[in-house]
């Protein structure tokens, strides 16, 4: 391969790149959001600056992928946290578990969404909606919610789904220290509603060491929602440098102790 070829692939291998060079397009991507209280403090821990928080809110998530251009069916997993950034209210992806790994590939390397692998499920039984999140043989989340007890409002439904979202992009360099560390921001376009109910719910959490979900404890479920919609996703925009900060510079060699 000729040196001005390598750089017009995406990924590697170069033979067969880990994910697709597409923009993904969402078709009946079904969710199951349970909003809750928790911890103030445990929040703070885990919430980096200059993204702020109001209330202890953390919002779990299951969602369903129908049809995803270039992907496949699959399903996904997660945490968000409800954030104010220079007046935007909007949410922090914390942590996210799917089965697919062109999905996950893509959302780390060409994005900056915080995917591992996990095997989430989102299904119906005897009347309740019902998400679960595995990691290896270990049950780590169930949520379940009435199913389509009650219609909630399309407005409501988008401005849900819609609500902006920042992540973290960290790349280390070969000598252990950070290349890239930036705060990042995304949202979704072009959302088409299909349905969106709300109803009792209630979420479980259990302890794992390397699926801290749980490190967010349950206090207190504040809401539920069942949406069905097709959408897409935005390209990412960088909007807080954290290298561009002398007191955020690290040592080169914690990697390697």
């Amino acid at each position: 391969m000729n040196q001005q070829d390598v750089p017009r692939h995406i990924a590697t291998p170069l033979a067969n790149p880990a994910y697709p060079p597409v923009v993904p397009r969402f078709t009946n991507r079904e969710y199951l959001n349970i909003v809750y209280r928790t911890d103030y403090e445990a929040l703070r821990a885990v919430v980096p600056e200059p993204l702020e928080i109001d209330e202890p809110l953390v919002r779990f998530e299951v969602m369903r992928m129908g049809d995803v251009s270039g992907y496949g069916p699959y399903t996904e997993s997660g945490q968000a946290i409800p954030v104010r950034h220079e007046g935007e209210r909007g949410e922090y992806l914390h942590a996210m578990y799917l089965d697919n790994l062109p999905a996950i590939t893509s959302g780390r390397e060409a994005s900056a969404y915080p995917k591992t692998a996990g095997s989430p499920a989102l299904y119906v039984d005897h009347g309740a909606l019902v998400g679960v999140l595995d990691v290896g043989t270990l049950q780590v989340a169930t949520a379940t919610m009435g199913y389509k007890h009650y219609e909630l409002s399309v407005e409501e439904a988008v401005a849900q789904v819609g609500v902006p979202t920042y992540m973290l992009k960290l790349v280390p360099g070969f000598d252990g220290a950070p290349q890239v560390a930036q705060l990042v921001r995304t949202e979704i376009t072009d959302i088409t509603v299909k349905g969106a109910w709300t109803g009792p719910a209630r979420l479980e959490l259990f302890a794992h060491a390397l699926a801290p979900l749980a490190d967010l404890p349950v206090r207190e479920v504040v809401s539920a929602s069942h949406i069905l919609t097709d959408l897409t996703l935005a390209p990412v925009k960088p909007v807080h440098d954290y290298l561009a900060h002398p007191a955020h510079a690290a040592d080169p060699t914690r990697l390697a102790r």
